[in-house]
């Protein structure tokens, strides 16, 4: 379809308004709650997730003066302990409802950043769409998980950055970081992006808008010669103004966040929050190609080096799209992400939800067609899941050793990831996020040709 017949219906029905959207999407969330009690009361199979009732023991333990890590299996900041204390004595579905409330609060920044970026109104609303009516997302918020919080905050940081507002994004970086651990791969491209070309104090950064910044993903060999170029140029800038006081105050704000929590749970928060993500080997089935090696060889003594090394293949990918895609700030992060979660070693459904609240921002820079490219793309990622979990059904609810034939679907999924990524990288149209200042000296050139 041509820009021109897009720009003709630009407006949305209205029963698509976003306002009757987010209105439609928050008493939804109210029903799933509301729901989600009478089913644990009354069905065997329980509608909560079982994090947050480890949430709720960890909050519970809190707000009685005792340490949240005390509960087994709590591994996570005293922070989300200490937002959900009102379980204990207002309600035990308070949770619940704060985590709703943020998954709608990333609908709207959604909307927020697409916006900035003078999306039209009617491909805008379709975006918000895929994070709003996501059966995937409005049950994870209701079921009692937090990730939800941690996109409303990613989210927020990508709109300060937006706005120019480096100190407040800076902040909000330590603390999400703090909050849940895997943020910190996009320390790298946000560096990158803090050129002095693109931020000046005192300044609001140019965006890119979604009708000029459409031009082709960087592959020929003049643009790798520029890009290189530019790699070089950005590394003899390293310190800059921007990038030092970002680094330090986020830095700080991450480091404060832990010594107040070391302060108060010592080595129980070191351990359980931070180094445990690090060293972790699950042996339980979940998607992660690693689970069958690590079931395997449980019983002996994973040394430190064996237990990092799985993180080569991560480090190696997330360089790759790092230096290949940073300029175009919000396409990398959510590269980025999928990545990250396709080559971790314990990969969970919950985990999906970190690129799905950062899928609407690229969909307006796609050419995929939904039809069939797009609808063949789908099919492979929900079928390779649903593969794997007719595996993990036999293996968890009938007993039968499929551990094998449950590892190759672990492989198959990764291959179905791995498939979509390079797709979507295909159809996307590069379009950085941040326009560069003009120099003085070229403004003079522009005057003396005119």
């Amino acid at each position: 379809m041509s820009r021109e017949s897009e720009n003709t219906d630009d407006e949305p029905p209205k029963w698509m308004k976003f306002r009757s959207l987010l209105v439609f999407s928050m008493l939804l969330r109210v029903f799933l709650i509301v729901y989600g009690e009478w089913q644990d009361a009354h069905m065997e199979v329980r509608y909560t997730d079982v994090d947050y009732i480890v949430f709720s023991d960890a909050a519970s333990l809190m707000a009685s003066g005792e340490s949240p890590y005390k509960r087994t299996t709590y591994r996570y900041s005293p922070l989300l302990a200490l937002l959900l204390t009102p379980n204990s004595f207002f309600h035990r579905s308070w949770g619940k409802f704060i985590f709703s409330a943020s998954d709608l609060l990333v609908g709207y920044f959604i909307r927020m950043i697409l916006k900035e970026r003078k999306v039209p109104e009617k491909i805008c609303t379709y975006s918000v769409m895929v994070w709003l009516l996501n059966p995937f997302t409005f049950t994870i918020g209701t079921r009692g998980n937090c990730e939800p919080i941690v996109c409303a905050m990613i989210l927020w940081i990508i709109i300060s950055l937006m706005r120019g507002k480096l100190l407040q994004a800076a902040v909000w970086y330590g603390l999400v970081v703090h909050f849940r651990v895997y943020p910190i791969i996009y320390a790298f491209p946000i560096i990158l992006v803090l050129n002095s070309k693109i931020f000046r104090s005192g300044q609001k950064p140019h965006l890119e808008d979604w009708n000029t910044g459409q031009v082709k993903t960087p592959t020929s060999n003049t643009e790798k010669k520029t890009f290189l170029l530019n790699l070089l140029t950005t590394l003899k800038s390293l310190f800059s103004r921007e990038r030092i006081m970002f680094a330090l105050i986020s830095g700080g704000v991450f480091l404060a966040c832990n010594a107040v929590s070391f302060y108060f749970y010592g080595q129980e928060f070191l351990h359980e929050a931070l180094l445990y993500h690090l060293t972790r080997t699950d042996p339980r089935h979940n998607f992660s190609i690693y689970f069958y090696h690590i079931y395997l060889h449980y019983e002996r003594q994973f040394s430190a080096v064996e237990k990092l090394i799985s993180f080569l293949p991560q480090f190696t990918v997330q360089f790759a799209l790092v230096f290949s895609f940073s300029q175009d700030l919000v396409f990398c992060i959510f590269l980025q992400t999928v990545a990250f979660v396709a080559f971790n070693k314990v990969i969970t459904a919950q985990y999906f939800v970190w690129f799905y609240c950062l899928l609407p921002l690229i969909l307006p820079w796609s050419r995929m067609k939904l039809k069939w490219e797009g609808l063949l793309c789908i099919i492979m990622w929900i079928g390779a899941q649903t593969h794997w979990l007719l595996w993990g059904y036999m293996l968890e609810f009938k007993g039968l050793n499929v551990f094998l034939p449950l590892w190759i679907a672990s492989l198959l999924f990764l291959a179905a990831n791995t498939f979509v990524l390079v797709r979507i990288i295909q159809r996307h149209r590069f379009s950085p996020l941040f326009k560069r200042f003009e120099s003085s000296s070229s403004l003079k050139n522009v005057t003396k040709l005119d």
